[in-house]
């Protein structure tokens, strides 16, 4: 089944809000796909009549198995070119989505494989995202808890960065928020925290510290 850039953009954005939502509606694809309401109903009419997902109302859109395996060989390619992008290209880590959004759908599974094998089978991207293997089973890995649910005291490594957006990127990058690093809760209440890292001691709003996955030290 060959199926359009456009409906392989909403299976994979599907898979990545339940990721994150208990129900997905079409509003909520809307406004993350930043398009109608109304292009959304017209589209998952389209992709539930080829059996790749199902739409009951109250409940959402769910994918079905062949929509979750379309989704996730569309999330390998993205990541993938995450990854060879910043290492074998330099980009930096907030330029890589955007080209890796033009290109993931063009490239062949033979071109997949290769740049798996150049980077050496890798289970994560640059953002810390992990990257399915060429069965499109997920690696394994420690348990990620968003950053402003840390209590004060507690110490963490960050391993994942849940944005794309590349000025907030940009902004992590210049504040040392990034893969890796270690960082310790002063202080915390339901807006921000406040951390030290490397050192210094700074003020983390929530709608930052809320895209920053931890693992506890």
């Amino acid at each position: 089944m060959k199926l359009s850039e456009s409906q392989e953009d909403y299976l994979k954005q599907i898979f990545l809000l339940g990721e994150r939502y208990d129900t997905i509606t079409t509003q909520l694809i809307a406004d993350h796909l930043k398009i109608k309401p109304a292009s959304v109903t017209g589209m998952i009419k389209k992709l539930a009549d080829l059996h790749l997902l199902e739409h009951k109302p109250y409940y959402g859109v769910t994918l079905t198995e062949a929509g979750t395996r379309v989704a996730v060989e569309v999330l390998r390619h993205h990541r993938l070119l995450e990854l060879y992008l910043s290492e074998v290209l330099g980009y930096s880590w907030d330029e890589i989505h955007d080209e890796a959004e033009k290109l993931e759908h063009h490239i062949s599974e033979k071109f997949e494989a290769r740049i798996a094998e150049k980077l050496g089978h890798p289970t994560h991207d640059p953002h810390g995202d992990p990257i399915p293997n060429a069965d499109l089973t997920f690696p394994e890995g420690p348990n990620l808890i968003s950053a402003l649910k840390l209590s004060a005291g507690q110490k963490a490594v960050i391993r994942r960065v849940r944005t794309q957006d590349s000025d907030a990127l940009n902004l992590l990058s210049k504040l040392d928020l990034v893969i890796g690093a270690h960082l310790t809760v002063i202080e915390r209440n339901d807006e921000s925290i406040r951390v030290e890292l490397n050192g210094s001691r700074m003020l983390m709003p929530g709608s930052l510290a809320v895209q920053i996955y931890v693992e506890i030290e």
